[in-house]
């Protein structure tokens, strides 16, 4: 007997066809075609879920957010480091940098972003992450993907970034040094980024420490829907992306070198993330346009 009727797959491919448009289509197939068919790799990432994951990260990232990116020829198609600024309660920034990426550069590339270790204790959305290319931010981690050319996102303010309160917003907290010793061990190139519109997505006018520390997270925000309107109130608002990629950033070294040689050039990527956000800060209308 049979127990699906024929017509349900042709039914199926229409309805993709419907949803999946012509552009979309053609930048899965090219990415496709640079992955190669490896299947899942070693960090539990797998192109084929990148695909299905990209029709509502499209949805997202063109009619949501209306993501406006500038620069992102500066991305190269060798190892990068992309070194961002980072806020908004909930990791969307990472989301749009990756969808950038993937909508906006030709030829389109998958972005392997490093994340916090709590992730991995996330039921269900710890493995959506390392399938859609999330990796644990551990320095062997990013050391082994640089190893095979591949673009590293990372947020050298960490937690204290993405927990920051409205007060602070677009106030860049301290920067870690690892992912300088990564550049300069790797020969890898850095590439700035300033993001702009993430910080009042979820505005947080207060961060209850304790209550963090009991549930193991960053931070348990208060926002004008959170927690008051319980899971939904994380849902972030329409805020209008701006995502400058700046020019990479290259530097003489072993990683090996004193503290001090190391934060004297973390500090000039923080100017220069500094720099792309006061230029998008001065470029847009408002907080929604």
């Amino acid at each position: 007997m049979e127990l699906i009727p024929r017509g349900r797959p042709s039914r199926r491919r229409r309805l993709a066809r419907r949803l999946v448009s012509n552009d979309l289509r053609t930048r899965m197939a090219r990415m496709t075609a640079e992955l190669g068919e490896l299947g899942v790799d070693p960090f539990g990432f797998d192109p084929e879920t990148v695909k299905y994951a990209a029709v509502p990260l499209e949805v997202l990232y063109r009619h949501y957010f209306r993501v406006l990116t500038y620069g992102i020829e500066n991305v190269p198609s060798g190892r990068a480091l992309l070194v961002s600024n980072h806020s908004g309660q909930l990791p969307f920034d990472g989301m749009m940098i990756g969808a950038a990426l993937v909508f906006d550069r030709d030829p389109p590339r998958v972005v392997r972003s490093m994340v916090e270790k709590f992730v991995p204790r996330l039921p269900f959305l710890s493995v959506f992450f390392a399938r859609v290319g999330q990796v644990v931010g551990t320095p062997d981690n990013c050391r082994r993907l640089l190893e095979r050319d591949e673009a590293i996102l990372v947020f050298p303010e960490g937690a204290r970034g993405i927990s920051k309160t409205i007060d602070r917003r677009y106030q860049l907290e301290r920067f870690g040094g690892g992912f300088m010793r990564l550049a300069l061990e790797t020969k890898t190139p850095i590439v700035p980024i300033g993001v702009v519109g993430a910080e009042e997505q979820s505005p947080a006018f207060y961060n209850i420490k304790p209550l963090a520390k009991l549930l193991h997270t960053p931070s348990f925000p208060v926002t004008p829907t959170f927690p008051l309107l319980g899971p939904l109130g994380l849902a972030p608002l329409p805020t209008r992306y701006r995502i400058y990629f700046g020019t990479p950033m290259t530097f003489d070294g072993d990683g090996d070198e004193e503290d001090a040689f190391i934060q004297e050039r973390v500090e000039q990527v923080r100017e220069a993330i500094t720099a792309l956000l006061e230029r998008g800060l001065s470029e847009r209308e408002g907080i929604f346009r």
